[in-house]
């Protein structure tokens, strides 16, 4: 009997050492979540408690009605397509030129690495004055190279103002694509591309077969995470245009937070959050199938 205590205690260790954690994350994530999942099938605005109580579906309903959601849903679409496609193409030029070896390649990591430390709403204040009609940086360079003519206004076109947006977070975004696939090339064995020199490969011929396949995981994981994050943006996007101009640059996480300020109606914001989430789970789950994560691919 103290035998099989001793065995059971033992066994054990490992799990009340993990319940701290668990119970971190219980708190801090999984309750936030299920909350929100309750909250969309409920009326509950702050403002308005005595009428609280269940809703079912009408939340959504209501959603599937609502204009400027319809608008934000699909600006959301194109915000993180966009984004996320430059900051992969660039963020992958970047990391196979340091990964060269090059004079000062330690002191061009460290600088190319550093528009990811800076904060969102700090990037959005440096992007907005780099922008701005009257003394913006932006505009005065296209000037002087010729390509327009005269000071333009940025944030008063829809089309300008999500590319605005867009070149802003890109900036951001792409040392997060650098430094990952910087790290996944660095893993790769240069014996491989000796044998591919042997054999009279070329630049392109060594990228498509051996690099490309060798970091595939890699680029796939994050382009997930990037697309995650970019359309979960609220700071850059509200900093910089707040949603406009006539709701031209306003995404989902933006109308969210708007809606829940402005209303203080949980239940409609949640059932926004709730939508976002299923399709961010759909999306996942497909896109990792698709690009058959995990399975390793050779040519």
């Amino acid at each position: 009997m103290k035998k099989r205590k001793k065995v059971w205690s033992k066994s054990s260790q490992p799990y009340l050492m993990l319940l701290p954690t668990f119970a971190i994350i219980g708190i801090f994530m999984l309750y936030p979540i299920f909350n929100t999942f309750f909250l969309s099938t409920q009326n509950h605005v702050l403002t308005n408690m005595k009428d609280a109580g269940f809703a079912g579906v009408e939340n959504f309903k209501a959603l599937l009605k609502d204009e400027i959601f319809l608008k934000a849903a699909g600006n959301s679409l194109y915000w993180t397509v966009t984004n996320v496609a430059l900051q992969a193409f660039f963020g992958l030029i970047v990391a196979l030129l340091l990964n060269m070896k090059f004079k000062g390649r330690g002191l061009f990591r460290a600088l190319m690495f550093t528009p990811w430390a800076v904060g969102g709403i700090l990037v959005a204040l440096i992007w907005s004055f780099m922008f701005n009609e009257s003394v913006g940086v932006v505009g005065d360079l296209l000037m002087k190279t010729g390509i327009i003519d005269r000071r333009m206004s940025w944030f008063s076109s829809g089309n300008l103002s999500m590319w605005a947006l867009t070149i802003a977070n890109t900036w951001r975004g792409i040392p997060f694509f650098a430094i990952s696939i910087l790290s996944s090339l660095q893993t790769i064995s240069l014996e491989v591309y000796e044998s591919a020199d042997v054999d009279g490969a070329n630049a392109w011929q060594k990228f498509w077969k051996i690099t490309l396949p060798l970091i595939k995981d890699t680029l796939l994981l994050t382009v997930l995470l990037r697309t995650i994050w970019t359309l979960n943006v609220v700071d850059i996007i509200y900093g910089m245009t707040k949603g406009g101009p006539n709701f031209s640059t306003l995404t989902i996480p933006v109308y969210i937070m708007m809606v829940f300020n402005d209303t203080l109606d949980a239940g409609y914001a949640s059932a926004m959050a709730v939508l976002m989430i299923l399709a961010l789970l759909i999306f996942s789950a497909i896109y990792l199938k698709v690009g058959k994560y995990g399975e390793e691919e050779y040519y």
